[in-house]
This record gives C-alpha cells, sequence and structure tokens, in this order.
C-alpha cells in the first residue's frame, strides 16, 4: 500500500469559517482590492453600532463608545496597512470624518 502524500499535497475542505474569512480578506477586484469583507475592528463597530441603536442607558453609552473605537482602530489599521493607496485614503478620510463629528 503506498504512503499518504505530505499533507499540501492532500486536497483540502476549504469551506470552513476560517477558508472564509481568509478568501473574503483579499478583496476584489483582486488586481486592486476595493471592497473587502469587514475586519475584526469595523465587525466589532458595526455589532456595538447595533446595540446601541437598540438599547438605552449605559449599555447604550458604552456600545457608542465601543463603536467608535472600532472605527477608529479600522480607520488606522487602513492607513498603516491598506493594501492600496485607495484603501489608506479610505481609512484617512474616515478618522478625519470621525474627528471633525467628535469636535462639532
Amino acid at each position: 500500500m503506498p504512503a499518504a502524500p505530505p499533507c499540501e499535497d492532500r486536497p483540502v475542505n476549504d469551506t470552513g469559517p476560517r477558508a472564509l474569512w481568509r478568501r473574503a480578506q483579499h478583496g476584489w477586484p483582486a488586481r486592486f482590492p476595493i471592497v473587502q469583507f469587514p475586519n475584526a475592528p469595523l465587525i466589532v463597530a458595526l455589532v456595538a453600532s447595533i446595540i446601541g441603536h437598540v438599547s438605552s442607558g449605559t449599555l447604550h453609552d458604552v456600545a457608542r463608545v465601543v463603536s467608535l473605537m472600532g472605527l477608529i482602530a479600522w480607520a488606522v489599521l487602513e492607513i498603516v496597512s491598506g493594501v492600496n493607496w485607495l484603501r489608506r485614503l479610505l481609512g484617512a478620510g474616515f478618522l478625519a470624518y470621525l474627528a471633525v463629528r467628535a469636535l462639532a
């Protein structure tokens, strides 16, 4: 009986959540990604924003702060490690928007 091929030669079931997350992070179009699946800080910000909209009191306040911190983290990550100049510009523009909104 022949030995099993090394792991890297075997077909991989690439349909689990981790595989989906990894594929979604590449963005579209492949040569110049404009659209990407949200990264962790953006997902946290979106979930916190939803919680803030459906809650009141202290939970509302905490959710708004978490949402803002997630958006700031996302913008800084785009500025520092965006895949192209457009993604870095998007991060910088959104960070400027958040700053103007906070000062208003």
